[in-house]
């Protein structure tokens, strides 16, 4: 089987294609014979060796999001049969590893159906954000009309974030420079404010007492923190700690 990966890690030059044994679906998993798969920025972490790799072994495979046909099923699933179109969250530097392969053996609950009238290749874009977006909404437990912030709104995340905050009754702001206020827009946010380091003066004149809480989806924190109100929530999608500040 062929994958894409590093045995040295580095910048995008270390990326190559490797022969590896073909991996079969074992206990409590499928095999998905992978049509495509997703690149997205969390990916250059494992690339450049900025993950823990104590638990892999080289070639390192980056790819969190992959869509495709299911050609083996472990002998005690159900539910499931050869043919079934799925799209699957990998995690790279684990057991099965991650998604740029030409076979994935995923665990069941780590996969769903393709929703009819999806292509197989946007389907490869939804699992990873889409999960990190509806995490983020659930711990946030935000009512109807309470106020959401949301940075990075014109990436996939940001997109994600904001049009099911919208769905679920919330007031969001969102941000966007200029060539992206038009596809931000097109999400249905209530309030759209400029993209950068004004975003938490953008915010308190629109929410003087603060936002609810706020998905840092452009990893900003510092610059956008004070954007929320006291007791307020944030969310950082790279494990920051905050600054201490208004506790």
């Amino acid at each position: 089987m062929q994958v894409v990966g590093v045995e040295q890690f580095g910048g995008p030059e270390a990326l190559a294609v490797h022969e590896v044994p073909e991996p079969h679906a074992g206990a409590g998993s499928v095999r998905i014979r992978v049509q495509a798969f997703a690149v997205n920025p969390t990916d250059t972490g494992v690339r450049a060796g900025q993950r823990d790799s104590s638990q892999a072994s080289p070639p390192y495979v980056p790819g969190m999001d992959a869509a495709g046909v299911i050609d083996e099923v472990g002998p005690d699933v159900t539910g499931w049969q050869v043919g079934d179109e799925v799209m699957a969250m990998a995690l790279p530097l684990s057991a099965h590893g991650g998604a740029y392969v030409q076979e994935l053996v995923a665990p069941v609950g780590s996969f769903t159906r393709i929703p009819r009238g999806t292509s197989i290749e946007a389907a490869a874009t939804v699992p990873m954000n889409g999960l990190t977006a509806l995490q983020i909404l659930s711990h946030a437990s935000l009512a109807p009309g309470q106020t959401l912030a949301v940075t990075g709104a014109a990436g996939l995340l940001g997109n994600y974030v904001v049009q099911l905050a919208k769905a679920a009754g919330l007031t969001v702001i969102a941000d966007a420079a200029p060539a992206d206020e038009a596809l931000v827009r097109s999400l249905g946010p209530d309030h759209v404010v400029p993209r950068g380091v004004s975003l938490a003066s953008a915010v308190r004149e629109l929410v003087p007492e603060g936002v609810d809480a706020l998905a840092d989806a452009a990893v900003q924190r510092d610059e956008v923190v004070d954007a929320v109100r006291d007791g307020g929530v944030f969310f950082d999608v790279r494990g920051w700690q905050g600054n201490g500040a208004r506790g």
